[in-house]
C-alpha cells in the first residue's frame, strides 16, 4: 500500500497540502499520481482534519494521525497499523506529500527495486552533473554502490558533495518503500548519531545495519516548499496532464 504523510505546518509555505494545482489541492494531486502507478490502495494519513476533508471530497481515503508525531515515517507507520492492524500488506510505500509532478512510474521502480534487491528499504537516486546542485547541501547525494546501471545497494547519504574523483553524482529522491517489519524497526530506533549530524533520517536505518537499495530514474520530482516552487509546480503540472 502507498501512504502520503500530510501536515498543514510548514514554515516556508503554510497550510501547503490545500495549495491549489490546476484547480485541485496539492495532496489530492499527489495521490491521484500514485493511485497512477497502480501498485495498491493510495491513502492519505494526515494530521489536521481540513487535509482529511479535502481528501475525501476527492475521492480518496484519509486517516486521522496524531499532528506531534516526530516525522512523515512514524506518521506513515501509524497509519499502516490503523488501516492494516494484521499486517495483510508486507510493503509500504512513503510518497511525500509535496510531489504533485510525481511521474508514477518511479513508484513502480521503487517497489521493482524492493523486491529485487531483497533490502529491508528502497529509494530512488537520478544522476547530476550540474555544479550547483552537487555543492548545495539543500541537495541530498546518494553513494551507491551498483550491481547494475539501474539499481544498486545505498552506503550513504550526504549533504556535502560525494563521492569524488570523475563520474556523475547521484542527486537522491525522498520516496522510500519499506518492508512492513523494516518499517516497524525503523521507528523504533532512536535518530542515530549521524542521523542528527546530517539531519537526514535514513542514516539511522544505515547507521543500525539495515539495507537500502536504491533505483536509478531519468529525472527528479520537483517538491513544493516555497512560494516559487509552488508556481513551477503549476507550470510543470500544465505540460503533464
Amino acid at each position: 500500500m502507498i501512504i502520503i504523510p500530510a501536515r498543514m505546518a510548514s514554515t516556508r509555505l503554510p497550510g501547503k497540502p490545500l495549495a491549489d494545482i490546476a484547480g485541485a489541492p496539492m495532496i489530492v494531486r499527489v495521490m491521484q499520481r500514485a493511485a497512477a502507478a497502480g501498485v495498491g490502495p493510495v491513502y492519505v494519513a494526515c494530521a489536521e482534519s481540513e487535509i482529511k476533508d479535502a481528501v475525501e471530497a476527492a475521492g480518496g481515503t484519509a486517516i486521522m494521525t496524531d499532528p506531534d508525531l516526530p516525522s512523515g515515517t512514524d506518521r506513515i507507520r501509524v497509519a499502516a497499523d490503523i488501516i492494516d492492524p494484521d499486517k495483510t500488506f508486507d510493503t509500504v510505500i512513503n510518497v511525500q506529500g509535496d510531489l504533485p509532478t510525481l511521474d508514477p512510474g518511479a513508484i513502480v521502480t521503487a517497489l521493482d527495486v524492493l523486491t529485487g534487491s531483497g533490502a529491508d528499504i528502497s529509494t530512488l537516486a537520478v544522476a547530476t552533473d550540474d555544479p550547483r546542485e552537487i555543492s548545495d547541501p539543500n541537495v541530498v547525494k546518494a553513494v551507491i554502490s551498483f550491481d547494475n546501471e539501474k539499481s544498486g545497494r545505498a552506503l550513504y547519504f550526504t549533504r556535502a558533495s560525494a563521492p569524488g574523483g570523475s563520474g556523475p553524482v547521484w542527486h537522491h529522491v525522498g520516496l522510500y518503500a519499506y518492508r512492513r517489519a523494516a518499517l516497524d524497526a525503523f521507528c523504533a530506533l532512536p535518530p542515530s548519531p549521524l542521523e542528527l549530524r546530517e539531519r537526514l533520517e535514513q542514516l539511522r536505518a544505515l547507521e543500525a545495519g539495515m539495507t537500502i537499495a536504491a533505483g536509478i530514474i531519468d529525472s527528479s520530482p520537483e517538491g513544493v516548499d516555497t512560494p516559487d516552487d509552488l508556481d513551477r509546480a503549476r507550470l510543470t503540472f500544465k505540460d503533464i496532464t
